[in-house]
């Protein structure tokens, strides 16, 4: 069950906020091969020199001109070439945009999940006048500079790898803890509970706003 931010029971109403996020012999002759025949040698040699003889002379002429390639098979393969590189780096954005979505949007709801709970003390401690209202007034307000700044490293780090709209919803919720964090600080019994109010609703809306643009887990 999500966790939510009670109702204060002082006339100063303070807004809480919500936990959302949630691979060779030949045979045949009738003779042994291994035997020179002395009847045909002499034949043998003279039908081997006229072979010879003309290999040598078809060897004594080339072919005129040079090596060309054709420039439509060489256009093609440059374009396969080029399509292949191409389908590789694509592949390779693909995956690193993936891995730095998950690196963020995994631990977000933990991380801000605990300023979130730390701030719900507080106000426990406001609305029943507790004792130890300075003490958790004043760890709310570090805990949520704390998710701020967590978060943030991680948009930092991840840079152009993350999809555009899911860092600015990142970096709304930075600002807006930030914000939180800081109206916490000030304030105190007679203080208005107003400015809390609405930079506790902001940090709902910011939290709710990466939630739902983080793929569902």
């Amino acid at each position: 069950m999500a966790q939510v931010i009670k109702s204060p029971r002082k006339s100063s109403t303070v807004a809480h906020a919500t936990v959302s996020l949630t691979i060779e012999k030949h045979y045949g002759t009738g003779r042994d091969e291994n035997m020179l025949d002395p009847r045909g040698f002499g034949l043998v040699c003279t039908a081997g020199a006229i072979i010879v003889g003309l290999i040598v002379a078809g060897c004594s002429s080339g072919v005129a001109g040079s090596a060309a390639s054709n420039p439509a098979d060489l256009l093609a393969y440059r374009r396969d070439a080029s399509a292949t590189s191409q389908a590789v780096t694509s592949s390779k954005k693909r995956a690193a945009q993936a891995k730095a979505i998950d690196e963020n949007c995994s631990q977000f709801p933990t991380t801000s999940g605990v300023g979130v709970a730390k701030y719900n003390e507080f106000v426990d401690a406001h609305d029943a006048n507790a004792a130890d209202y300075l003490p958790k007034r004043d760890l709310a307000a570090a805990t949520l500079t704390e998710a701020a700044t967590k978060v943030e490293s991680g948009v930092d780090a991840a840079g152009d790898r993350l999809p555009t709209d899911l860092t600015a919803k990142l970096r709304e919720y930075v600002a807006a803890a930030r914000d939180l964090a800081a109206e916490t600080r000030r304030m105190t019994y007679t203080a208005s509970v107003d400015p809390l109010n609405i930079a506790s609703r902001r940090v709902n809306d910011a939290r709710n706003a990466v939630r739902e643009t983080c793929p569902a887990r």
